[in-house]
């Protein structure tokens, strides 16, 4: 078997080549047989069927899904710099990426009215821009040194943890194009870092409103440009952020398992730094809370408790502000929280109340976080059968963040169950107000 790592390899006429060519399909199949595998041994290694690799390797149309290709790019140790020069990104970090549905639907009554029935949480005019810079490279309107860019990202998490979702993703499409260009110039890994938290954070935002075609190319850029860092936390953050959103479109399965690889890779590159530390229980959290949601139990379980002991290893004591600024503020009232997710998501109504028993929302630094406590006991409660509980819990949510209860389309539609169900329990004609203007409960 050729050693896995040689710069002379990927350096090679042949892999040149292949890369002239954009065949990323032979390309997937010279490094695989590099390796001495066969196509029954990557896909165990990658966690897919002989036959996925099989039409990997022979498709003659583009690879569009990033969380396979990733996974695979990932076993066979291509270099992120040849997977970007092949994919077209290493020189501006530029592709062209159809993605302008929202534009599409504008211009098209029929599908503006399939985008509201959908539940999409903001108006379409706002999702025009973010299409035009996700669809490709587009200079920033005036470019800005790093220390300028990180000022505009720590705006954009404080709008993220204020819940204000529109205002975010108003000032998200001049933050990604400012970012990008800037990585695409300085060519060096704390550029690409800075791009790919960009990317991460609009990924969490569109995903959040329903946006869920532009979250997912948000989450492939973020993933291409943590790649190119081949900085761990970075790779990590954009490994949940892929989850995040393959979650939502219903593939847990593999959400579960591009996390748990994610969470394995931090702990390999060591966890004395306390980002790395923080990341890791992160990693754990969010894995568990994928496995429940894939049917995972035992999985699920084993992952919340062991987020829970990573966890318990960090310093209590945080200086004041720092969930704004932390990559991943998570600490012991967070995993608590992700309890409750997990026991709600495996069906356990009564051990997700439990688990939420002593959380109160000063425990949470942020008004995103304090909604996100009652949206998730709303949910407990609601598959308890108490939905007076969760009518109380979800008005308790629109107080702190609006957008965290009514701009969530999930959560939005369990609340209009509740009115149309439970149009006479206290608190009904209230939530009718905030998710169907229009309705009055009876």
């Amino acid at each position: 078997m050729v050693p896995v790592k040689s710069d002379r390899f990927w350096r090679s006429a042949m892999v040149r080549a292949l890369i002239d060519a954009h065949d990323l399909g032979a390309l997937i199949r010279l490094a695989r047989e590099r390796r001495g595998w066969s196509q029954q041994e990557l896909g165990k290694a990658a966690g897919f069927s002989r036959s996925t690799v099989s039409r990997l390797e022979t498709s003659r149309t583009a690879i569009t899904d990033m969380a396979k290709l990733r996974l695979i790019v990932g076993a066979l140790e291509i270099p992120p710099s040849v997977l970007a020069e092949l994919l077209g990104l290493a020189e501006a970090s530029a592709v062209t990426v159809v993605t302008n549905v929202a534009t599409a639907a504008l211009e098209d009554p029929m599908r503006r009215r399939s985008f509201v029935a959908a539940g999409l949480a903001v108006p379409l005019s706002a999702l025009v821009p973010m299409d035009k810079v996700l669809a490709a490279a587009s200079p920033p309107a005036l470019p800005l040194n790093r220390q300028q860019i990180m000022r505009q990202l720590m705006q954009a998490r404080r709008l993220w943890h204020a819940g204000e979702l529109n205002r975010l993703l108003s000032e998200l499409p001049e933050l990604l194009a400012t970012a990008g260009h800037a990585a695409g110039e300085t060519q060096d890994s704390a550029g690409f870092v800075l791009a790919g938290a960009c990317y991460d954070l609009a990924a969490e935002a569109l995903n959040k409103v329903g946006a869920n075609r532009q979250a997912h190319t948000a989450a492939d850029w973020a993933a291409l440009h943590a790649d190119r860092s081949e900085d761990p936390v970075a790779m990590a953050a954009a490994a949940r952020t892929r989850g995040i959103v393959l979650r939502h479109e219903g593939q847990h399965q593999l959400a579960e398992q591009l996390t748990l690889q994610a969470a394995a890779r931090v702990a390999r590159a060591g966890l004395a730094d306390p980002a790395q530390a923080r990341t890791y229980a992160q990693m754990l959290a969010t894995s568990a809370y994928n496995a429940a949601l894939a049917d995972d139990r035992d999985r699920a379980l084993e992952m919340i408790e062991d987020a829970w002991q990573a966890v318990i290893r960090l310093p209590e004591q945080q200086p004041p502000g720092w969930a704004l600024s932390a990559r991943f503020p998570i600490d012991r009232a967070q995993v608590s929280l992700y309890k409750v997710g997990v026991r709600w998501a495996l069906g356990d109504a009564g051990e997700a109340l439990a688990a939420g028993r002593d959380l109160r929302p000063g425990m949470f630094p942020t008004p995103e976080r304090r909604a996100r406590l009652h949206t998730d006991m709303a949910r407990a409660e609601w598959l308890r059968g108490r939905p007076e509980q969760a009518t109380q819990r979800l008005l308790a949510a629109h107080a702190q963040a609006p957008a965290e209860m009514a701009g969530r389309p999930a959560i939005r539609r369990m609340a209009v169950q509740m009115v149309q169900r439970h149009p006479r329990v206290h608190g009904a004609r209230e939530l009718a107000a905030i998710v169907r203007p229009d309705t009055r409960a009876r």
